[in-house]
């Protein structure tokens, strides 16, 4: 029985998301090891509705500029052929879509690592929804059938509902870390470099719940 609830909170086209990817699998394999009553759950944020319209040039600046300076602070790698190749939409509903029926398959973290991929390193374009549909067929789920629920009303709903509910918990852009420990919502702190940072707060919250192993 899960007593305690760790939410990671996150787009899965957030840049800093990718660059945080390292140290959270490694705090997350830490927690997994160290406290098995913790339960670790994903919610998703959603960054930018849906549109066709192109980007504007002012943000794919700020975008480019964004990915170099994630790249010079934390070694993170991008393709930034992306910008050349692609047609740019600041559009992230339809892949945190994908996410949700990659959920539904048990696949949530490897449908979330290809997006990322396909995005950051192989410039395409998760707001496409062929990359998404490619990505899916790759992962063995039934492409017909997950292109039509990708748009379909029953998704888009559920996804505003994930977005309300993540909402309301005290984050603070993505990625987020929350604890939902004895009925409080926590915001923890997120260090992009050490796992240890985000580890030690949560081992002590534990400690003083009575819950560490």
């Amino acid at each position: 029985m899960n007593l305690a609830t760790l939410f990671y909170v996150y787009d899965p086209m957030c840049s800093w998301c990718w660059g945080y990817k390292p140290t959270w699998s490694l705090l997350e394999n830490q927690l997994k090891q160290q406290f098995p009553d913790l339960a670790i759950e994903y919610r998703l944020g959603g960054l930018a509705a849906d549109t066709d319209e192109p980007m504007p040039q002012e943000m794919q600046v700020f975008l480019q500029q964004t990915w170099q300076r994630i790249s010079e602070q934390l070694g993170t790698q991008f393709n930034f052929n992306f910008w050349t190749e692609c047609q740019p939409k600041r559009a992230t509903y339809p892949a945190c879509r994908a996410i949700l029926l990659a959920r539904d398959a048990g696949l949530e973290a490897e449908f979330y690592l290809a997006v990322q991929q396909a995005y950051y390193l192989e410039a395409k374009n998760p707001s496409d929804n062929t990359t998404l549909v490619d990505i899916a067929s790759k992962l063995a789920m039934d492409g017909e059938a997950f292109a039509t629920a990708l748009n379909s009303d029953l998704t888009k709903s559920r996804l505003q509902q994930e977005i309300s509910q993540t909402r309301r918990l005290p984050i603070q852009g993505f990625p987020s870390l929350v604890l939902a420990l004895n009925g409080d919502l926590i915001l923890i702190e997120l260090d992009y470099k050490n796992a240890p940072t985000s580890f030690n707060q949560i081992a002590l919250l534990m400690k003083e719940a009575k819950l560490e192993v």
